[in-house]
């Protein structure tokens, strides 16, 4: 309860000093005119009580910790939500579930393993409201932009391959990731695109041309990245991609390089917040005080 306590007025502590003086030089001196026998009787009785001494001491000291302001600090640190607004699109069509894609775990999945390091992206971003759109065939939005990091974890846990079909529409899916962002007022809007695979033709109804205008047109900064062998995804895409909205192609063979590449967004969009922190004081110079007054009491008694 006490630890880190601290006096704010901590000069006053040299005040005893003067207590001190007085105790020798200023001798208390009755008027013998009025009371002949007092002083005899403060001399054998009050001064001679070891008791009066200490009391009269103990209200001394009580009382001058009381005014040097015996204080505690409680920081409190108010983490506003001013982050980025980030648009996480997931391909789950049917080449996800392909196996080894974790050297140290080949019976995991690629979806499994892209699952794992999401979460893990997820929660290091305390200060975003994130969002998520998963495609395959189709597309479309599994959670809307929160802050709740839990209920997106959950979300992404739940996510199957092929639940949104077996196909790749990759341009329709960056679409719906600008739509997602779309009503934001954020100054920055970022959407990482993870695709294993090129787009199918016949599954895709907009075109990459538009996907990109929209992007542009709506602020969006796009990382994308291609999972797999460097001849299983478009790179070409990738590329065209990220020179068009600012962002940033990454490609990543195996688990270990995705991690690295989650950890490189990561690092390029940090969140810039000032977090503002205060400090509650509790004071406590009531607790002298109190002892210094009782001790008082019982003195005059």
């Amino acid at each position: 309860m006490f630890d880190g306590i601290y006096f704010e007025f901590y000069q006053i502590i040299f005040v005893i000093f003067l207590f001190i003086a007085c105790e020798f030089i200023c001798k208390m001196k009755l008027p013998s005119l009025y009371f002949p026998h007092a002083s005899q009787f403060m001399k054998s009785n009050v001064s001679a009580s070891k008791l009066l001494f200490f009391l009269k001491w103990l209200s001394i000291v009580m009382m001058i910790l009381a005014l040097m302001s015996p204080v505690k600090d409680e920081p409190y640190e108010l983490k506003p939500k001013h982050g980025h607004e980030i648009a996480l699109i997931l391909d789950t069509s049917g080449s996800m579930s392909e196996r080894g894609f974790d050297r140290m775990n080949p019976a995991a999945s690629k979806f499994d393993v892209v699952k794992s390091i999401v979460k893990d992206f997820i929660n290091k971003r305390t200060n975003d409201n994130m969002g998520l759109v998963v495609f395959g065939t189709y597309s479309f939005i599994a959670s809307p932009l929160t802050y709740d990091k839990h209920i997106l974890s959950r979300i992404v846990s739940q996510l199957q391959v092929g639940m949104a079909g077996k196909y790749t529409a990759l341009y329709e899916a960056l679409a719906q990731g600008v739509n997602l962002l779309k009503m934001s007022k954020a100054k920055s809007k970022v959407a990482i695109l993870l695709t294993d695979g090129y787009s199918t033709v016949g599954a895709d109804k907009i075109p990459l041309d538009v996907a990109l205008d929209m992007a542009k047109k709506e602020g969006v900064k796009v990382y994308p990245i291609g999972i797999g062998a460097p001849n299983e995804y478009n790179r070409a895409v990738m590329l065209k991609i990220a020179k068009e909205t600012g962002g940033v192609a990454f490609g990543a063979s195996d688990a270990t390089q995705l991690q690295e590449v989650y950890k490189k967004i990561d690092s390029l969009e940090k969140s810039k917040i000032k977090h503002e922190t205060f400090s509650y004081k509790h004071y406590y110079y009531f607790y002298p005080l109190f002892i210094a007054l009782l001790s008082l009491l019982l003195y005059v008694y």
